[in-house]
């Protein structure tokens, strides 16, 4: 198998309806698996996430987890972006509108100065996003 680079979000104890979000709006086939699973079926924390998996049908993979119990410095999404980008402009709309329901728009998804349309936002569930269609070459 080659090595992959993927995104591995954390979450308080939201991991599980973020994740089915996410396979709402990107689609894909999504593997949770909770602490209990792994021997912490008594614990108070046993129906939290401790890993997700979605794998859309455009290739991306993402991961989530909600944070381990006693992690005290833990701040949902302060630490990462997901960056989608390609030229497929109604796929990456349809990815944003789905994205946004919900979500604090920081720059709203249009033209920009290098001729891409671009935008950010903050989901519903604290993760930043960010999303770059590239103008057509021509």
């Amino acid at each position: 198998m080659a090595s992959q680079l993927n995104p591995y979000l954390s979450f308080r104890d939201t991991a599980r309806p973020a994740m089915e979000f996410y396979r709402e709006v990107l689609g894909g086939e999504l593997e949770v698996h909770t602490f209990a699973e792994f021997g912490n079926a008594d614990a108070p924390f046993a129906e939290l996430v401790m890993h997700a998996r979605l794998e859309t049908p455009a290739g991306f993979t993402l991961m989530a987890a909600d944070a381990p119990p006693g992690m005290t410095e833990f701040d949902a999404g302060s630490q990462i972006t997901v960056s989608l980008s390609g030229d497929d402009e109604a796929e990456l709309r349809g990815y944003w509108d789905g994205l946004a329901d919900g979500a604090k728009v920081t720059m709203p998804l249009e033209k920009q100065v290098w001729g891409d349309v671009y935008g950010q936002l903050v989901d519903r569930f604290g993760i930043s996003w960010m999303v770059n269609i590239a103008s057509p070459q021509g």
